[in-house]
């Protein structure tokens, strides 16, 4: 953008307000404004969005205490009809402001969405692009492939936007095979395009396609939808598309501007060099098309629809083949469709609703009598989904006046084929309107609403031929499995798309928590393990238990006759036991142990590669150390509380292998014993923190790695959450018996270390410290180790001990719970060890205000030297500081390295991690300058003695589980460059905004510091010093948009939270 340009040339949405106006008046010569009247039609929604953007903005800037009586005054100048919008009388807006002539523009307005599906009447998508193109100030085109057939299409577009010198940024694949390499030349070589390619179509199946323009003028557009580059789906074909606006879906762009970047950025997308690399394409492109791939859908969702046709995509196919089988192989009239959103649930309804029409049909004819069309019902929350459910069956169909809607007191006028809200149909006397059998078909979208009392009423009511349930998720955070509640535990067809583990290098797992119903309570249960004797005589024989294997084993796992799987055992015995159940339900297994030879042990696994064993049952012999990347299923068949054998055991099937798709987990959960911990091997899978993994649970696991679930049935799920709570926050008598269990007897009390206790009982400080108080009696301490310590194994009453152990400061210890580097510890025990009447003066310690203003972040606490006095006097608290400091920095991962330049004499390391009061006082914050660190709540600080701008960037803004406004503010590309977007109010032209752009020129430096959520497990969370950064480039303005450069790459546990996209 021209930084001294206030209107910049380009298009326009702008309403003219007195500020615009003055504006265009100042253009002069430089340039010329096309003012046009607003229809009166459209007046209302340009209004209103001007308004709300402005109204935003002031709310966006005003402090946190005033936004509701800011947000009051604006709706009180609403009511009262005032001339709140000071807008033009003759309604114009800006069009665009032009050098020479006006630029063409799209047919759909710049502030607008719209879906384009190249039908008559209607914008084809090829037109819109060419329009949008003329106007552009960069290109970027996201796409699975790209032929030449599409370059020939968009050509004389093209050349224009390389004679403007209009950068052209493109990402493709040669999954299947299908791009045509001289389309991507003819991109580089003509037009000047920036091609980058993954050649892993093995991994990457990347179906995206988008198109984004930029524009100075920030009214940035984009397209989403189903064409490639290519003539068919740009001109012609059945294709849909939507078109996205900045100004109209802000969050949405805001996805999209992420994500392009994060995989341009990405070292899996290789520039593309046609005099360099054209061998290496048609050799990658060859071997993509003689992989057996399946071809490319039409469509994001599977289809290409028109009243003319309306093809399925592959999965959606099998998904109708699968409800066939349910229905015609073994008798069920009641089936759930388990599909993640977005992937054409309604479509694979709508298709089988046609289906069973035919049937029906065909049927009525070969018995030779008349066919009654059969009837429909389908159930939704919203009006939306309704709408959407009935234009899919219309297109489905071909039939546009099939249907209608009975949704907010609107009549059905079709009564055989009824699109219905919950809230209406289960209102008063609705039901009673249609017969129980008046339906032949029941389809209820979101079926895992239907424990609710709503949809429970209509389940009761209706007595349809065929009932489908439509859901993502069949577990509801209440603990319902609504397969076991409603289709007898089985699920018709299940597909759930999620994005690889990570950096896709091992195949997801689908985890199923089982309840088994063996009681475990009375099992004993030492050093977190059961006793295994006991545990073999529970299991061995127990033809219940196997029975329930079996069964889910069958629900679960496609084909158990070509599964190749390891099945985990309690003892040898019980191995033998279940290898014999196995064989003789027709499932080939064996059992080998440590007995086995060398030769019983390869041989086993050759044919269980080979395919002609379908199981080997074992105790430990598989645990780690084996390497069979064709195990596609494992079976949890003893409980395991170790987070290293659980995740060796899980790890026995996660190396890919051809064919292979995902593992399968089936872990069986008895009634386990009271001190059973499930928290530990559930941590280990999903790496969720304990604070949020019983909501985790509760919900379902919303939120784990792509392409993984952790499912638990009903039993499980609440065995689980009972266990979960009782464990995270220990009572006060339960942690003080179990520090008396784990002290060891040679050990005295007073000689007992936290980090002794932590491993022995293996605790971890949040148990320690996350609540506020601990009580034993009429004895109330502040949560600290020395104090449940003390009330462990203290007979008698000690006063001193007491007022120490109950002091106000004792609560800021968990404070000091984060300090990761060994030369703060050092200097923290230094303070500390200084003595209680030590006369040296600190106000030019930096540590030492650092230290201070972790106990009194206000500076309450007197003088520094009177509060580090105040703290050195009480023996127990700089005893477990020196224990915990013990403790943080053992178990960290970070490697702390000096800042670069001038602030190097700073006590700041890069990597370690700080409070908000440590790294403000590190530069002074409370002894230099003013407020105290305690009372700072901004995001950014310019620390002028310094030269540096702080920036804090906290990445998971909002508390939600998922908050597509804030989510794509702050965030990596790469573990060097890092996307900031500054405070609201920064303008480019501002000093701070320069500041930011041209801090290389001015002599000033910018220090990251960044956090992934406000708090944790302990409070509030620390962020982690990211080091100094460089200017990259920026974009916008109120706020900027700046991508910096990382003088040191962050670390890698960091950038995964970090990063935008896997």
């Amino acid at each position: 953008m021209n930084e001294s340009a206030s209107l910049p040339p380009g298009i326009y949405e702008l309403l003219v307000d007195g500020s615009l106006d003055a504006l265009i008046a100042d253009l002069d010569e430089s340039g010329y404004a096309d003012v046009q009247p607003v229809d009166i039609a459209d007046f209302p929604s340009r209004a209103a969005h001007h308004i709300g953007k402005k109204v935003e903005s002031a709310l966006e800037q005003a402090a946190a205490e005033d936004r509701v009586a800011l947000a009051n005054r604006v709706l009180r100048a609403l009511q009262d009809e005032g001339d709140a919008l000071q807008l033009n009388s003759d309604r114009h807006e800006l069009k665009s402001v032009f050098l020479d002539f006006p630029a063409s523009r799209p047919l759909t307005p710049l502030t607008e969405t719209a879906l384009l599906t190249n039908a008559s009447g209607t914008p084809s998508l090829q037109s819109e692009l060419r329009l949008e193109m003329e106007s552009a100030d960069r290109v970027d085109l996201l796409c699975a492939f790209v032929k030449w057939t599409g370059i020939t299409v968009l050509e004389q577009s093209l050349e224009r936007l390389q004679k403007r010198g209009v950068p052209i940024r493109v990402l493709t694949t040669t999954y299947i095979g299908a791009t045509d390499r001289k389309a991507l030349d003819r991109l580089v070589n003509d037009f000047g395009a920036e091609v980058r390619v993954n050649y892993d179509s093995r991994t990457t199946h990347l179906h995206a396609k988008a198109w984004l323009f930029y524009r100075k003028t920030g009214f940035d557009t984009g397209y989403v939808g189903s064409s490639n580059l290519s003539r068919t789906a740009l001109v012609d074909g059945l294709e849909w598309n939507v078109r996205v606006s900045r100004k109209a879906t802000k969050s949405l762009m805001e996805n999209f501007d992420a994500t392009f970047e994060s995989y341009w950025e990405s070292n899996q997308f290789v520039e593309y060099i046609p005099s360099r690399d054209a061998k290496k394409l048609d050799d990658s492109l060859a071997a993509a098309r003689s992989g057996g791939s399946r071809s490319s859908s039409t469509t994001s969702s599977g289809i290409t629809t028109h009243y003319l046709d309306v093809r399925p995509y592959p999965h959606q196919i099998e998904m109708l083949e699968e409800l066939s089988s349910e229905r015609s192989e073994h008798g069920r009239t009641r089936n759930l469709l388990v599909a993640a959103t977005g992937t054409g649930k309604t479509i694979v309804a709508a298709l089988d609703y046609e289906r069973l029409l035919n049937q029906a049909r065909d049927l009525a004819r070969a018995q030779g009598r008349a066919n009654r069309p059969l009837r429909v019902l389908f159930v939704a929350h919203r009006k939306e989904i309704l709408e959407q459910a009935l234009e899919t069956y219309r297109l489905v169909l071909k039939r546009g006046d099939l249907g209608s809607l009975l949704v907010g007191g609107q009549p059905a006028d079709d009564p055989d084929h009824v699109f219905a809200s919950v809230q209406m149909l289960s209102s008063d006397h609705q039901l009673e309107r249609w017969a129980s059998d008046h339906f032949d078909v029941v389809v209820i979208d979101e079926f895992h609403h239907a424990e609710a009392r709503t949809y429970r009423k209509i389940l009761d009511w209706f007595k349809p031929k065929q009932l489908l349930g439509l859901t993502a998720t069949p577990e509801r955070a209440d603990g319902v499995n609504v397969a076991q509640a409603f289709f007898d535990g089985r699920v018709a067809s299940e597909l759930r798309l999620w994005d690889a583990l990570d950096a896709d290098l091992l195949v997801p797992f689908h985890y199923f928590g089982i309840a088994d119903n063996v009681d475990l309570r009375h099992v004993t249960f030492r050093a977190g393990g059961y006793d295994s004797a006991e545990l073999s005589k529970l299991y061995t024989g127990n033809d219940n238990r196997a029975a329930l294997i079996l069964r889910q084993l069958k629900e679960k796992v496609l084909d158990p006759q070509a599964m190749r799987a390891l099945g985990f055992c309690a003892s040898v015995d019980h191995a033998i036991y279940m290898a014999r159940v196995f064989t003789e339900a027709g499932i080939a297994s064996v059992s080998l142990s440590g007995y086995s030879t060398a030769e019983e042990r390869d041989m086993t696994l050759q044919r269980l590669r080979a395919g002609s064993l379908q199981c080997i049952f074992t105790v430990d012999l598989f645990n780690e150390g084996v390497d069979v990347p064709e195990v596609d299923t494992v079976l949890m068949l003893r409980p395991t509380q170790s987070a290293t054998v659980f995740l060796q055991q899980l790890g026995r099937g996660l190396r890919r292998a051809r064919g292979k798709a995902v593992l399968t987990v089936l872990d069986f959960v008895g009634h386990q014993h009271a001190k059973f911990r499930f928290d530990i091997p559930l941590r280990a899978m999903t790496g969720i923190p304990r604070g949020r993994l019983k909501d985790a649970v509760e919900k379902g696991f919303p939120q784990m790695p792509g392409g993984s679930q952790i499912i638990l049935d009903r039993v499980a799920q609440k065995r689980v959450l009972d266990s979960i709570k009782s464990q995270l926050t220990l009572k006060t008598q339960a942690l003080l018996s179990d520090i008396r269990q784990h002290k060891p007897e040679e050990t005295s009390p007073l000689e007992y270390q936290l980090c002794d206790y932590l491993s022995h009982a293996g605790r971890d400080l949040p148990d320690i410290y996350k609540p506020r108080d601990r009580t034993a009696g009429e004895l109330k301490f502040p949560a600290t180790w020395s104090a449940v310590r003390h009330l462990a194994f203290s007979a008698s009453e000690s006063s001193a001990v007491e007022r120490m152990l109950a002091s106000q400061i004792m609560y800021r210890i968990k404070a000091l719970a984060h300090v990761d580097d060994q030369e703060r510890a050092a200097e923290y025990r230094r303070l500390l060890a200084l003595g209680p009447t030590s006369r040296q003066e600190f106000s030019n310690d930096p540590y030492a205000a650092m230290l201070y203003y972790t106990f009194w972040p206000k500076g309450d606490g007197g003088s520094i030297n009177e509060g580090l006095d105040e703290i050195r006097s009480n023996d127990y608290l700089c005893q477990e500081l020196d224990q915990l400091l013990s403790v943080t920095t053992a178990s960290s991962r970070s490697i702390p390295r000096t800042l670069e330049g001038e602030i190097g004499r700073l006590p700041l390391r890069t990597h370690a991690r700080y409070s908000r009061e440590e790294l403000l006082a590190a530069f002074g914050m409370g002894t230099i300058e003013k407020p105290q660190p305690g009372n700072f709540r901004e995001g950014v600080k310019w620390f002028k003695d310094h030269q540096t701008d702080v920036l804090l960037v906290t990445l998971r803004k909002s508390e939600a589980d998922f908050s597509p406004s804030t989510l794509y503010k702050d965030y990596a590309l790469t573990p060097e460059l890092f996307h900031w977007e500054s405070q609201s109010g920064t303008s480019v032209e501002s000093p701070t905004g320069q500041r930011y752009i041209h801090h290389r020129e001015q002599g000033s430096r910018v220090l990251l510091f960044v956090r992934q959520s406000k708090s944790d497990d302990l409070g509030t969370s620390p962020y982690t010093c990211l080091g100094t950064a460089e200017y990259e480039s920026h974009e916008g303005s109120r706020p900027i948009q700046i991508v910096w450069k990382l003088d040191r790459p962050m670390p890698t546990d960091l950038f995964l939270e970090a990063k935008a996209v896997s």
